[in-house]
């Protein structure tokens, strides 16, 4: 007698932290005289694929402005490493299975697409084999190659699936042979790519995860998601149908967005870009 298998449900977390190095209360700071964290919440609620979503924070400032608004809301744990760590801990607390989907949306990012949020989870829903994706984008400018606040991934083919290879603070892949002659550099590489801070991720993952020390690549780069490569894991990896906006990371990008007509804040524009292999 066959057992019954419960469908894959797919779940929406936004993780919300008061302190910031660079803006403390970021989440409760006011675009167009709402907080931030809640235009991210609406956000969410328009991508209707998903079943529920919630917002993680470990702070009842946050929590009281959510839950006055009528959002979900998980409080976590003050003391994770990552917001992966947090993700799990909210998976667990939820009771959700090990085949469901959980699409990480950053807090700070209030112009993200509900489309892309899409697109992520069904990357990761066509590749049985890969535990976690993310999305990207070609770099087309030298000085954004460059910089080291801008993460660069680069990704290979495997059994006609696309997935990321390796992740870097640093300026990859390199042309060698530009490099060897010192050459003026103007342009990036042709498959230069800047990853997209959005995933998606197995539950069953995120179980793993939090028992997994630290790598040494991880700690090296800063960047949470070497952790799964250095594991053996693979994470499914696509160009975005669409531009991801800038998010809010400085006082200055609080002053950009006020600066958009509401209209143009809550109904952004977000070019195509064409689907490509890295």
């Amino acid at each position: 007698m066959s057992s019954v298998v419960t469908p894959a449900r797919t779940h929406i977390v936004i993780p919300a932290r008061f302190k910031s190095e660079r803006l403390p209360g970021k989440p409760l700071l006011t675009i167009h005289g709402k907080p931030m964290i809640l235009w991210v919440a609406e956000k969410a609620q328009a991508a209707h694929f998903a079943d529920d979503m919630c917002i993680a924070t470990d702070d009842d400032r946050i929590a009281k402005v959510c839950t006055d608004a009528g959002f979900d809301v998980v409080m976590t744990s003050a003391n994770h490493a990552s917001g992966t760590d947090r993700l799990a801990e909210v998976a667990a607390i939820k009771g959700w299975l090990d085949h469901d989907i959980v699409v990480n949306m950053q807090g700070d990012e209030p112009l993200v697409p509900p489309l892309l949020l899409e697109q992520v989870k069904a990357l990761l829903e066509a590749d049985s084999d890969s535990v976690m994706a993310t999305l990207c984008e070609s770099i087309d400018d030298y000085d954004t190659f460059q910089r080291p606040s801008v993460v660069k991934v680069v990704s290979q083919y495997a059994k006609d699936r696309q997935r990321a290879l390796y992740f870097s603070r640093a300026p990859i892949p390199c042309e060698r042979d530009v490099v060897l002659a010192n050459k003026s550099l103007k342009q990036p590489p042709k498959n230069a790519y800047r990853h997209l801070g959005l995933y998606a991720y197995r539950v069953s993952l995120l179980q793993q995860f939090v028992h997994w020390p630290q790598t040494p690549l991880e700690v090296l780069e800063s960047l949470e998601q070497l952790r799964v490569l250095e594991n053996g894991g693979h994470i499914a990896i696509a160009t975005a149908a669409c531009q991801l906006p800038a998010g809010v990371d400085t006082a200055e990008d609080l002053v950009r967005l006020n600066a958009m007509s509401v209209v143009d804040f809550q109904n952004p524009v977000h070019p195509h870009t064409k689907q490509s292999s890295n």
